[in-house]
């Protein structure tokens, strides 16, 4: 009986000890991701405070080809069932079970990136996300109202409330995600804007440094420029003076606008013809970056109240009427 038990033992210890073998041998093998000819990459959705089983299933109904049983107790063995993370995977052939632990555990999801341009208006940041990769646009067919409502910024207007940057979500999140990290991160800019502004600059809250910023950004793409242009709508701001701006003029007139500016639109009286009304326009006009908010907040010391493109992406800066006369002249009708 002695002999049998001291047989038995040892053959419970060869046994385990190969089952240990198997399991780490397996564990290091490639998984059979059972693709189609068309994919390069599986794709595979956790749903929040999944099951491990919940997980297992999962894998199968993506193209894993092991059994449900096998992947579960293989996430039980582990030791990491608990610590599995929702989100949404991307397998690639070659992926083995350990690697698939690690990147579930570690909530290493499938990113994807899109990014919002300085000057664009509300209108193209939602063509864009509407064009994005793999970022569902539930906010299609939502009016602008719904969507800041749905950011918890009832009442505000969304022109020029959020930051032009690239932005990074997870594979098949919504739009909502990336208006919601861009509207935070315009929030954020605004707020070190304006703690450190130069306190003679003209603007008397955050929302009147985003409407101005918005204006010097439209109006020059050449950064070493915006300080000037800001300098000089400083300078009309301080006496009263119209700002006299194309580009507010352009979007009052919104869609009816034809890419031809005429003078009978600069007589067009809407809210944002800076030629009609004094101050500045009762919103943003599109969505600045950084250097036109740093261009407003230290505009350049400077006597010029007009200026004019030269056709070469940089501007004239003239200290009054008969000069900018004289610069239109040269840079305009080339006389």
């Amino acid at each position: 009986m002695l002999r049998f038990i001291k047989f038995a033992i040892i053959f419970s210890v060869v046994a385990a000890i190969v089952a240990v073998a198997g399991v780490a041998w397996w564990s290091q093998k490639p998984l059979d991701l059972n693709l189609s000819n068309e994919q390069v990459l599986l794709d595979l959705r956790v749903p929040p405070n999944a099951t491990a089983m919940t997980v297992a299933r999962s894998l199968n109904e993506a193209g894993v080809s092991t059994p449900t049983r096998v992947l579960f107790e293989w996430f039980r063995w582990s030791g990491k069932s608990r610590d599995i993370k929702a989100g949404s995977y991307e397998l690639s052939p070659g992926i083995t079970p350990t690697q698939l632990v690690d990147m579930l555990v570690q909530g290493k999801q499938a990113l994807r990136k899109v990014t919002l341009i300085e000057g664009w208006t509300f209108k193209q940041v939602r063509e864009a996300l509407a064009l994005a990769n793999d970022l569902q646009p539930v906010t299609d067919s939502w009016q602008a109202e719904r969507i800041m409502d749905a950011l918890g910024r009832s009442g505000q207007h969304p022109e020029g409330r959020f930051f032009p940057d690239t932005y990074i979500y997870p594979k098949h999140s919504d739009d909502l995600n990336v208006l919601r990290q861009a509207a935070k991160l315009m929030d954020k800019q605004l707020d070190i804007a304006w703690a450190k502004r130069d306190k003679r600059t003209p603007v008397n809250s955050r929302d009147e440094l985003l409407i101005l910023a918005s204006i010097v950004e439209k109006e020059t793409n050449h950064t070493p420029d915006r300080p000037l242009v800001a300098g000089v709508f400083a300078n009309r701001l301080r006496i009263g003076m119209r700002l006299q701006t194309d580009p507010t003029v352009i979007y009052g007139l919104g869609d009816d606008f034809d890419g031809d500016l005429r003078r009978i639109h600069l007589r067009e009286d809407t809210p944002y013809n800076s030629y009609t009304r004094a101050g500045l326009p009762p919103t943003p006009i599109s969505m600045p970056g950084a250097a036109s908010l740093q261009a407003v907040i230290a505009p350049a010391s400077t006597k010029a109240l007009y200026f004019v493109a030269k056709g070469n992406g940089q501007s004239a800066f003239s200290n009054n009427l008969a000069e900018h006369n004289r610069a239109v002249q040269r840079y305009i009708f080339g006389r």
